[in-house]
């Protein structure tokens, strides 16, 4: 390898050149809905929704003031609302401003806007809220009860891309500035924040992980070859990581800001054993050369490198099995990276480290002085060799304490809470939930002849029973519009008053009549063109997945019982499969992870106990997490989903490297305890370091925008320094307590 060390540089070198012309055309793609697979069940009844209706991911949008109704801020609204109206970038709005007043007078029915007129005394103040608390269609709908919030429902046109309908909407927004202000939520706005923080995000946390993880470097080894050489095997790791996502196809996710992180991270982990082995010969053999001490370095650590990559890329492959696409891919590239990160700390490495000077040699490792790192490891050594059953005992009590807190963990169904708590899409969705019936919209497929007294009665039928759910805010179909019509041509007490006509000449002569005065449109999100097809739109409030379940199958059951009920659709069955997909996804990892890793530590020992004793740490790390997060109230999210194959694929390399180490002390003749301080005083180091490199480079996702990935940052962290102190403090204590029989080899 060092004989042929300029094709050895050369050649990854233009690899990574070759896979950087893919990232010109890299996308990234905020579209949560995108993230399960096209044949799930949500996705498809959604897309045959929208096929008959039109996009159904609507912008929720909330206009406050302290009285909606004062002539300032409701000229405010109108202005607003216009403007939206006039965009083609919107097919459809639905606010105060752009709903009927149905009323009728001896038989004639007058369909006149909600809003007749802007007030200008207190009088007509009092008299328009009189008119609009007359109207179903308005109060509490569109307006809430205390009159300081008014919502706004825009649906974009087809093709239009959230970018074109933000530049405008905020173009707006600027100009009709008053007394009254504008949040906005839902969906549409949740995609576009997505995206925003998400270029920021590579924008940032990428130039500062590398620049923690220089800072990093320099003090681990004190010498610039220490930081550049591992630098440069991250950088191409990064290239050909991110390279490989649109050059197979794939778009830029919300979790795919992790990917470079995750080779920050994790890239460097092999380098960094190489150049602290390195350091270890410099000090002890000075006059050995620079080449002979790389060829010493890579051929003692070549297999337990290799072997800690396999188990890492292993670890990382569990995010294969999950059932998020972004998961999938995000686990495909990352391990390809890994490989490559492991192919140039095993060559591209120790190639220009051949071609180097020697470094002066570290104090620490002539014993002239103890830094910080080996008075904590010289520590750990004297615990786990006199102290080894204290050890496990504390280690048994804090898995215990810890891990109890499972049983409170929770599958997050609100992906509002990936924004920060005071974010406009967050205050928006609180103001929906208290006022307008919930941010929850799930809509009922009916199909037949909607204009037949049979069709309409059974609609209005369902929409009662949906009424009375627990949790439900709002329900709206056209046979609600067909009871207000017949209200208002009907006086109190005729047989006819607020119900539906019995014959489908009467509703026809119904509609006909609204049509006179009305606008034929204002029907267009209840009910098709040909009135073959209609909706019972459901409005409800859930926060919790239990509490999801629960109205769900209630609105199921009720479906079931009406004959003309097809399907139910909406963007929050899709949530809710993507909550479900979440839980089940990290079970199918977890499982394919820890099975993996087994079976290679199995084969890498030839012994079944080394995979037990191998998943300790591993058993350790997650159970504590977990229960972390269910003490802690973190929720498991499309991110945190992925902390266990991470957290496998990461911890197990510390216990390999131990294994490894203390194995060659053992066969060397030493005992169990000596062996033991060696190892730790020696490989413990690299481990610390490795473990450490790692933990600061995920740290850098705590200055994101994103409460997901913060939240991710903190359990990796957790999760990685507790495999640590289990590598170096409690699988010592096992070992000196057992002395496992497969790191017992002959003295050569």
């Amino acid at each position: 390898m060092l004989r042929k060390s300029r094709l050895v540089i050369l050649i990854p070198v233009v690899i990574t050149l070759l896979m950087a012309l893919p990232l010109l055309r890299a996308r990234i793609n905020p579209d949560l809905n995108e993230y399960l697979p096209k044949n799930t069940e949500a996705r498809l009844d959604l897309k045959h929704t929208d096929s008959l209706f039109g996009r159904s991911d609507m912008l929720l949008m909330v206009f406050t003031a302290g009285d909606v109704l004062k002539g300032d801020a409701l000229e405010q609204l109108q202005k607003i609302t216009s403007g939206i109206e006039e965009m083609p970038e919107v097919r459809e709005v639905i606010s105060l401003y752009a709903t009927r007043h149905i009323s009728g007078d001896s038989g004639v029915m007058t369909v006149s806007p909600a809003v007749p007129f802007i007030p200008a005394t207190a009088s007509e103040t009092d008299s328009l809220r009189r008119i609009i608390k007359s109207n179903p269609l308005a109060w509490p709908l569109l307006i809430s009860e205390d009159f300081r919030h008014s919502l706004i429902l825009v649906s974009p046109a087809e093709g239009v891309t959230d970018e074109a309908l933000f530049g405008k909407l905020n173009a707006l927004l600027a100009e009709t500035r008053g007394p009254g202000t504008v949040m906005m939520g839902g969906m549409p706005y949740l995609r576009h924040e997505i995206l925003r923080s998400a270029i920021r995000d590579l924008l940032i946390l990428l130039p500062a992980g590398f620049l923690l993880m220089i800072l990093f470097l320099y003090l681990s080894f004190r010498e610039l070859k220490g930081v550049l050489l591992p630098l440069a095997v991250v950088a191409m790791a990064v290239v050909v990581a991110l390279g490989l996502m649109p050059l197979l196809g794939f778009d830029l996710s919300l979790i795919a800001v992790l990917t470079p992180i995750l080779m920050i991270a994790i890239a460097n982990n092999y380098g960094v054993h190489i150049l602290a082995r390195y350091q270890e010969l410099n000090a002890r053999h000075p006059s050995w050369s620079m080449q002979r001490i790389v060829k010493e370095s890579r051929e003692k650590l070549f297999n337990p490198i290799l072997l800690t990559a396999l188990t890492t890329i292993a670890g990382i492959l569990g995010m294969v099995v999950h059932i998020m696409l972004p998961a999938r891919q995000m686990g495909l590239v990352s391990s390809v990276g890994i490989a490559f990160a492991l192919v140039l700390s095993l060559n591209f490495l120790p190639a220009i480290l051949s071609r180097l000077k020697k470094g002066k040699p570290q104090k620490s490792y002539l014993l002239k002085k103890h830094d910080f790192t080996d008075k904590c490891l010289h520590w750990c050594s004297e615990m786990a060799t006199r102290r080894p059953k204290t050890v496990m005992v504390v280690g048994l009590l804090t898995a215990i304490l810890l891990g109890s807190g499972i049983f409170y963990l929770r599958v997050n169904i609100n992906n509002e809470e990936m924004m920060p708590a005071k974010h406009p899409v967050n205050q928006t969705a609180r103001i929906i939930n208290t006022h307008f019936g919930g941010t929850r919209f799930v809509s009922v497929l009916i199909r037949g002849d909607v204009k037949s007294p049979e069709v309409m009665k059974e609609m209005d039928h369902l929409e009662q029973k949906l009424h009375h759910i627990k949790g439900v805010g709002q329900v709206t179909s056209l046979a609600k519009v067909m009871r207000i019509m017949s209200t208002a041509l009907n006086n109190p007490g005729d047989s006819l008053y607020d119900k539906i006509p019995g014959t489908r000449e009467a509703i026809a002569q119904y509609l006909e009549l609204y049509q006179m005065s009305g606008d034929p449109e204002d029907f267009e999100a209840l009910v098709d063109f040909n009135y073959e097809h209609a909706l019972v739109n459901v409005q409800f409030s859930a926060t919790t997945l239990k509490e999801f379940d629960r109205v769900m199958e209630d609105i199921l059951q009720a479906v079931k019982e009406s004959p003309h009920a097809i399907l139910t659709s909406g963007l929050c069955r899709v949530e809710h499969e993507m909550a479900v997909s979440i839980a089940q996804g990290q079970i199918y990892s977890l499982i394919f992870a820890l099975v993996v890793i087994a079976l290679l530590l199995w084969a890498i020992f030839k012994a079944p106990a080394s995979g037990l004793l191998g998943s300790v740490p591993l058993v350790f790390a997650l159970l504590c997490n977990f229960g972390l997060m269910g003490w802690v109230g973190f929720r498991l999210d499309i991110a945190t989903s992925l902390l266990s194959s991470i957290a496998i694929g990461l911890g197990v390399d510390y216990t390999i490297h131990l294994f490894w180490r203390l194995k060659q002390q053992l066969a060397l003749g030493e005992g169990w305890e000596q062996a033991m301080k060696t190892t730790l005083s020696t490989t413990g180091r690299g481990i610390t370091i490795n473990a450490f490199s790692v933990m600061i480079g995920f740290s850098v996702l705590f200055i994101s925008n994103l409460i997901i990935l913060k939240s991710f940052a903190f359990l990796i962290i957790f999760s990685l320094l507790l495999c640590l102190l289990c590598a170096i403090l409690l699988i010592p204590a096992f070992c000196i307590t057992f002395k496992p029989k497969f790191l017992k080899e002959r003295r050569r």
